[in-house]
């Protein structure tokens, strides 16, 4: 050790910087003032002036305490003043801890520190939090001695960092602090005061201070931004002028700055663009595609639920469908408030400006669709009373919230906030999109988006989606003016009344389609047929049966027997899906001919449409037969009739896990199969998705699941379900296109399974779209690298 010190010269102070290979990794922190000493503090006091030098001793002691002998940090607690007292006090504690003196050889000193920090770095909980992080089993750590600078001196002196972007935009833009000695006060001081290091009219600056210091500092920073291959922070200490530079790390930065950062490395050769994909973190991107509370903003919290959409937005609470709407009429920003949502409460959410439930999960219909509109929402907020016949909400501290308070749903971490805090905006700037360019380049895997509305479409094509992989029709059926003849047709007791009904809807239904085909430009677009139960589009308390049996002329005995025979004691296991097409044929018959008729519209202008027709939740070949030969009958008629040929695609949700065991039966039958790993998952596990919040995370802290499968795709249980399909599917039918289009389509691991397994594309809600282009391009170039 002693050889170790020799460069340093007689009686060195010295620091010891930890290096990793990927500061990301983490490590020990610096030890600072390496070799002070009793003899080495008399000379301080002598050079820098007692004060100075009693300080730079006390913190010294106090850190090789804790960070090297691994004292407690409440021995000095009670050492309030920095002068020779405090520094006396401290020594006695360590000596009577340890029992014995305090080192004063500058060679033991370092050797322990070394040791120390070694230790540390091969620490059970250092590494698997590094490794956590990509790094290497066996990754190693430098550890770099240099000789102390205090920034302190007759001439300008002081301390600071720099560095040449903006933490927040990753714009090019000098930023960081200054410490002057200079200015009257001492640098070693708490609360010294910072100056700034341009020249401008807001006070001095290290520019005006020392304008060659400064250029040369610039000219580190620049130099180690080339050399490090990253925009860097140096911390650095001006002494009589001179220009030190003490230690470098990559600059703190959000993910707008990151993906700024990155690109702009690459641009200018720096960075190959292959590791600029690799450099963002996809999961990060959801910070720059919403809105976020400001870090820095003051939080009072009132709750947190679980994050089901990312965003955040502030509004008046309302507790009503009809309240948001009326709200959104004012033009009075306001956060839905509901037990559960419902398909009826789609016209408030896309009223509200988020929303906020006390039950449910990840899958939730909440959860999906605020996924989908890129709406802000936390959901299974159980922490907080509800109360919906008082219209309040009344948190864990007691506070009650009323109907018109403002709250903020912070759908990015799951909190629930009292008022306004500051926001940062979306950002999606020329350098998000040349990125996504980029990752549209080596991604071996198709990406489209999960689109009920015309909204929904555009903001997937304006992400870069790939298509519609999944178009929920049961929304488009909850606008008023459809809603009312729905219900005649759920109502009728014969076909031809049925039709009759459907007939009006028919037209509707045709644009629907018209105007998400002309949106998709060519693009394909796979219609899911009605799916839910068709209870969920009755009335379901008194009032709304009244309001009903008025529009239907129709006794209200007759609406509420009604009601209640099509209720069901599981209606997710019941009536629903297939079921539905094959017991009441005539509103799938409606909507084969609105897509088909859409198709033929809609391919006049534009690009030639082929339009993916879905059955859901079948689990027989029979199913399939029975829809197939009506589609097929349909469409030959609709051919006839209007004189065009058209082509389609017909294929099946595999939501059961009988249809994924059955595969091979049902492939000869259809074009594709894509799998709804939302309620593959549910009936798989026998979950209830919206139910799961409650135990849920106490489930994932015993170790009973790993992860949330409702958040994570369960590669051994709803994963061996999708190969088994994947497998048997392809060996009647080897051209059969495969996807998932539940909402585990834009998590980065379900895309690696789905890479794996041969999947064609997944397809996900429209602001993951960009999550999922990233993450299947770096799953690719791993791929390459090997």
């Amino acid at each position: 050790m002693k050889a170790l010190l020799l460069p340093f010269g007689e009686a060195p102070l010295l620091c010891v910087r930890p290096s990793s290979e990927d500061p990301d990794w983490g490590g020990p922190g610096a030890v600072l003032n390496i070799g002070m000493n009793n003899a080495r503090y008399l000379d301080l006091c002598e050079g820098l002036g007692r004060d100075a030098a009693t300080k730079i001793y006390l913190r010294f002691v106090q850190a090789y305490a804790i960070h090297v002998a691994r004292l407690d940090p409440d021995l000095f607690e009670d050492i309030k003043n920095g002068d020779q007292e405090g520094l006396s006090e401290a020594l006695r504690a360590y000596e009577d801890e340890t029992e014995e003196e305090f080192p004063q050889d500058p060679s033991v000193q370092l050797a322990a520190v070394l040791g120390s920090m070694a230790r540390a770095w091969e620490g059970t909980t250092a590494r698997l939090l590094r490794q956590a992080k990509g790094a290497p089993a066996d990754a190693g750590l430098g550890l770099v001695v240099q000789d102390m600078v205090f920034g302190i001196g007759k001439g300008e002196s002081g301390s600071g960092v720099i560095q040449l972007v903006n933490s927040v935009t990753g714009e090019q833009q000098i930023t960081g602090r200054y410490l002057s000695q200079s200015q009257g006060r001492d640098a070693l001081e708490e609360g010294a005061a910072a100056l700034y290091l341009e020249a401008d009219d807001r006070g001095p600056s290290l520019e005006e201070l020392a304008p060659e210091a400064f250029a040369e500092l610039k000219r580190h920073t620049a130099l180690m931004r080339v050399r490090l291959r990253a925009e860097m922070q140096a911390e650095f200490a001006v002494e009589n002028g001179r220009v030190h530079v003490l230690d470098g790390v990559r600059v703190a930065r959000s993910a707008r700055a990151a993906v700024s950062i990155a690109v702009a490395l690459a641009n200018e050769k720096i960075i190959p663009r292959e590791e600029a994909l690799m450099r963002v973190e996809p999961r990060a991107l959801n910070e720059m595609l919403h809105r976020q509370v400001d870090p820095e903003a003051i939080r009072d919290k009132i709750a947190r639920g679980i994050a089901a959409s990312p965003g955040a937005a502030t509004g008046m609470i309302v507790f009503s469908s009809n309240e948001a709407q009326a709200s959104a009429a004012r033009g009075e920003a306001c956060v839905l408030v509901r037990r559960e949502t419902s398909p009826e409460d789609i016209r408030g959410m896309h009223a509200a400006v988020a929303v906020l439930t006390e039950r449910g999960g990840m899958t939730s219909h909440a959860a999906v669709i605020g996924r989908g509109m890129g709406l802000p929402c936390v959901v299974g907020a159980t922490s907080l009373a509800f109360n919906m016949r008082k219209q309040t909400i009344t948190g864990p501290d007691g506070r009650i919230f009323r109907t018109g308070d403002i709250i903020t749903i912070d759908g990015t971490s799951g909190e629930v906030l009292v008022g306004e805090p500051q926001m940062l905006e979306a950002a999606h700037d020329d350098s998000f999109r040349e990125l996504m360019d980029w990752a549209d380049d080596v991604r071996d895997i198709g990406i489209r988006a999960n689109a009920d509305t015309p909204k929904d479409a555009a903001t997937a094509r304006n992400f870069g989606a790939q298509g519609i992989g999944l178009c929920r029709t049961e929304h488009m059926f909850f606008e008023a003016e459809r809603l009312t003849p729905m219900r005649e047709m759920i109502f009728a007791d014969r076909p031809e009344d049925r039709r009759a009904a459907l007939e009006r809807l028919l037209p509707m239904q045709r644009a629907d389609f018209i105007e998400l085909f002309q949106i998709m430009q060519g693009q394909p677009v796979c219609i899911r047929l009605l799916d839910p139960p068709l209870h969920e589009f009755l009335p379901h308390d008194k009032a709304g049966c009244r309001e009903l049996a008025e529009a239907l002329a129709l006794p209200l005995s007759d609406v509420t027997r009604r009601v209640e025979a099509l209720g069901e004691y599981n209606p997710m296991l019941g009536m629903r899906g297939v079921r539905l097409g094959v017991t009441v044929p005539e509103i799938y018959d409606m909507q084969a001919r609105a897509i088909f008729e859409a198709t033929i519209e809609a391919s006049r202008e534009g690009e030639p449409v082929v339009p993916e027709i879905m059955i859901p939740l079948v689990s027989a070949k029979r199913e399939v037969e029975l829809v197939k030969s009506r589609v097929d009958a349909l469409a030959t008629a609709v051919r006839n009739e209007t004189g065009k040929d058209f082509e389609y695609r017909l294929g099946v949700m595999v939501e059961t896990p009988r249809a994924a065991l059955r595969a091979a039966d049902i492939s000869p039958h259809v074009s594709f199969l894509s799998f709804g790993t939302n309620d593959l998952t549910q009936m798989t596990y026998g979950l209830s998705r919206d139910d799961a919040g409650r135990f849920m995370s106490e489930y994932v802290q015993l170790g009973v699941y790993p992860e949330d499968p409702f958040h994570t795709l369960d590669n051994e249980g709803v994963g061996e379900l999708l190969e088994i399909g994947a497998m048997r599917g392809r060996s009647t039918k080897p051209d059969l296109t495969l996807s998932i289009c539940g909402e585990h389509g834009g998590s980065p691991e379900s895309i690696e399974f789905c890479r794996n397994a041969g999947f064609d594309y997944v397809s996900c809600s429209p602001f993951r779209v960009p999550v999922a282009r990233l993450a299947a391009a770096q799953l690719a170039l791993k791929d390459q690298i090997g």
